[in-house]
């Protein structure tokens, strides 16, 4: 998806990992993606390098959509749409 896309998306929850090292985010994920209905999307907030490689890599494992990563301020906003 492009970054205007992803913008507009209207994420139903959303998961701030900022300050977080890793495998901090990864945890966040996974809890908030259990508080969003299927598909719903989540929005993860990290400032975390590793997060960026990690939330695809659990998405596909685990069954969700990674939809994508737009950087802004500082951080990494990650968009994964729960699919079961």
């Amino acid at each position: 998806m492009e970054d205007s896309e992803l913008l507009a998306l209207a994420a139903a929850g959303v998961v701030d990992a900022r300050g977080s090292a890793c495998p901090g985010p990864l945890l966040e994920a996974k809890k908030g993606i259990g508080k969003v209905k299927v598909g719903e999307v989540l929005e993860i907030v990290s400032n975390d390098s590793g997060t960026r490689k990690d939330i695809p890599v659990w998405a596909g494992k685990v069954g969700h959509e990674f939809l994508g990563v737009v950087a802004a301020d500082g951080c990494d906003r990650i968009f994964v749409r729960r699919k079961k």
